[in-house]
């Protein structure tokens, strides 16, 4: 079922120059961070389908240049980018920063990079089976989880012994989330569904959304709520975890061709959503049912994962632009 959001739009013009920004409106729900409206974007320094920001305990911002084998790392304090070249052929995608600053990170293998001395470990798969590994998250022990999407499989690894267990969840696994309760969400968008996994019996459960939905990405937030946007139809909808069923749905501004895709939760509980067809940014707060658009500056930048920070700022990147912003 679709409910109506009775919206306000605060549209932030920004950007033209690289690191410049002009601020636009200003907002705040209470107790929430207070947003200038300000957007600021760089250059990143190889653009060759840099993707997936994740935020270190440092601060800084990491991502990955899958088309460039390498993983970067951007210093908003300095401004300035860093960068280490992953295994050749490797594709790195979907990272994740762990709490003792190892950056780990997917594509054709599952990979590690210790920052400090630019040295990459490799995990062994079980399988040469040529899974592409496509998005990752980590557990509350900090266990990695990840998708396999062309082969159909969800993976485990245990960091500690640099175990890899993985289990077949059907076809297309797309993104992924873990809950409070453990249970790990996965997306799968060309079969219309979000599949959650039960580690400690390895039970599956589907909900199925109707055809051409898309699922792509999910988030959980901390009540234990998972938000999940669909691609094929612009909406975005909210799943209540334990009877795995859709409590709330919303049209999102640019409609049905929208194309939402990346979606985050930031500490107040609002989640945040990237439309990449209309290259805007969205923020919705659940509890009054109120959103707030951000345009951004670059046309079809190709923003396909985002990021929120300690400070409650969004990262986003391009695919296409090369471009790394910033909404504050």
């Amino acid at each position: 079922m679709f409910y109506p959001v009775n919206a306000f739009f605060a549209v932030v013009l920004a950007v033209g120059a690289c690191g410049s920004a002009v601020a636009g409106t200003t907002g705040a729900e209470p107790g929430a961070r207070m947003f200038t409206g300000t957007v600021s974007e760089w250059a990143v320094p190889t653009p060759r389908y840099p993707r997936d920001p994740a935020i270190g305990r440092d601060g800084n911002v990491y991502f990955a240049v899958k088309r460039g084998d390498k993983i970067a790392r951007f210093d908003p304090r300095s401004q300035r980018f860093h960068e280490w070249a992953a295994p050749e052929g490797s594709w790195p995608q979907g990272l994740v920063v762990t709490s003792d600053g190892k950056v780990i990170f997917g594509g054709t293998g599952l990979g590690e990079l210790d920052p400090s001395t630019g040295a990459v470990r490799q995990y062994k798969r079980p399988a040469k089976d040529g899974g592409l590994i496509y998005s990752l998250t980590s557990g509350p022990d900090e266990t990695i989880w990840f998708t396999a999407r062309n082969i159909g499989k969800l993976g485990k690894l245990e960091r500690s012994s640099g175990r890899i267990t993985e289990f077949a969840i059907g076809d297309d696994p797309y993104g992924i989330a873990v809950d409070r309760r453990g249970h790990v969400w996965v997306t799968r968008k060309s079969a219309d569904r979000l599949t959650r996994f039960d580690p400690a019996t390895s039970q599956i459960t589907d909900l199925v959304f109707p055809r051409g939905s898309q699922p792509r990405r999910v988030t959980a937030t901390a009540d234990g709520s998972l938000w999940v946007t669909l691609y094929g139809t612009g909406r975005l909808a909210k799943i209540d975890p334990i009877t795995v069923m859709v409590v709330k749905e919303y049209l999102l501004p640019g409609g049905p061709n929208g194309g939402p895709y990346a979606v985050n939760a930031d500490a107040a509980g609002r989640i945040w959503i990237c439309e990449v067809q209309t290259d805007q940014v969205i923020m919705l707060n659940p509890a009054s049912d109120t959103i707030r658009v951000f345009k951004l500056p670059t046309r079809d930048g190709g923003v396909r994962n985002a990021a929120i920070d300690a400070q409650g700022r969004y990262w986003y990147i391009g695919s296409i632009s090369g471009k790394l912003g910033v909404i504050d």
